[in-house]
């Protein structure tokens, strides 16, 4: 299965939380394939302690990247709009991960549940 790793989850694996280390290996050595998002990688960038840059390089050379493409981006801006006229204010940034997710087939991996109420993304269960 292709998971999508969301920001929440790449800091507790960089800062040693959760045992989500070990969890993220677990889950490639039963099969899956771990990605993010470039947006992700700038969100990890802003919050980035100094000393962390080498653990960061060496978490993320590990991933598939994903970019944002123009069908993403349309869809981003859709979820965004549709969900607004339901009284739901949800984050671009969220809606563009999301929007990634389900073009690229990926289920998400987040803390943040509440983030992506969208029935069309796949929500992986989070130890």
């Amino acid at each position: 299965m292709k998971l999508l790793l969301d920001t929440s989850i790449l800091i507790d694996a960089l800062r040693l939380r959760n045992q989500r280390r070990e969890w993220l290996a677990e889950l490639v050595r039963g099969g899956h394939s771990l990605s993010t998002t470039t947006l992700n990688i700038a969100e990890i960038y802003a919050g980035m302690r100094p000393a962390e840059e080498s653990k960061t390089e060496a978490l993320l050379s590990g991933l598939q990247v994903y970019e944002l493409s123009g069908a993403s981006a349309r869809l981003a801006g859709r979820l965004k709009n549709t969900w607004a006229r339901k009284g739901h204010t949800l984050a671009l940034a969220d809606t563009i991960v999301a929007a990634i997710a389900i073009e690229r087939g990926c289920a998400l991996l987040t803390d943040n549940r509440k983030d992506f109420p969208m029935p069309e993304v796949q929500l992986y269960p989070v130890s």
